[in-house]
């Protein structure tokens, strides 16, 4: 059998494992949207000032809990399962089969691709049924897919590489919500930045991966304009992660 037909068989087979863990799923799919009605509501509907627009907060909300969805699918969930894959000894017996390495960490990314896809997708239609907010389309729906694929290759990548610091499954939760949940914040995702907002603050942004692929997805929904440099920082990160994955990935349970 070709790499191409293992790692389209390891799909389908993480796949139904996904869906067999209904309670798992469901947070999967219903994170984001809970996030984006518990935003709007408790912060009420007012405007928010973005470069060259000004849109109201359940717009904005609508593209940030998209990209935090797609982060939450690709990074978070990748980094948690993995290691717990490995301490349960999952990822030793698996590398001890015929089956390639790529074609098991491909197919683990290309599902989580898959996963984040449709969670956009049933972010924006809540979104445009419930607050009205703008479905990409034309041009900006090209764009707006180039950065979709290209942010959850790279967080998936980053996903991977953070499993080398990871000790155990005990740690996996607490070392990634660490990790990414500052970004969040510091990205303007659960917060929108404005023109009190820290200097330092904007340069923690602008260095990591999480806001250039914000600014890549509210370009599609909201119209925003489009930069393919956020597109290039995003791809350099998970070029890096890639890199840092294949020298560091252990596929060995942690005996220390």
């Amino acid at each position: 059998m070709s790499a191409l037909t293992l790692t389209v068989a390891q799909v389908r087979y993480v796949n139904k494992a996904f869906w067999r863990n209904p309670a798992s799923a469901f947070f999967t799919f219903a994170f984001p949207l809970m996030f984006l009605v518990i935003f709007t509501a408790l912060l009420g509907h007012y405007q928010v000032r973005l470069p060259g627009r000004t849109i109201s907060s359940a717009t904005y909300y609508v593209a940030a809990m998209a990209s935090f969805a797609v982060i939450t699918a690709c990074f978070n969930n990748i980094a948690m399962q993995t290691t717990f894959q490995r301490d349960a000894g999952i990822l030793k017996r698996t590398n001890g089969t015929p089956l390639p390495s790529a074609a098991y960490l491909g197919a683990r990314l290309a599902h989580a691709l898959l996963v984040a896809v449709l969670l956009v997708v049933i972010t924006a239609a809540f979104g445009r049924a419930f607050y009205g907010a703008d479905v990409p389309s034309g041009l900006t729906l090209l764009r707006f897919l180039v950065m979709l694929l290209v942010g959850s290759a790279a967080f998936c990548a980053l996903g991977f590489a953070i499993t080398a610091v990871i000790p155990n499954a005990d740690a996996s939760a607490a070392i990634v919500n660490a990790t990414i949940l500052p970004l969040l914040f510091l990205s303007g995702i659960f917060i929108p930045f404005t023109a009190s907002t820290p200097g330092w603050i904007l340069w923690i942004a602008r260095v990591f991966p999480v806001k250039h692929f914000a600014d890549g997805m509210q370009a599609g929904f909201i119209g925003t304009a489009f930069s393919w440099t956020d597109v290039l920082v995003v791809a350099a990160w998970g070029v890096a992660g890639l890199l840092l994955a294949v020298r560091f990935f252990s596929w060995e349970p942690r005996t220390g």
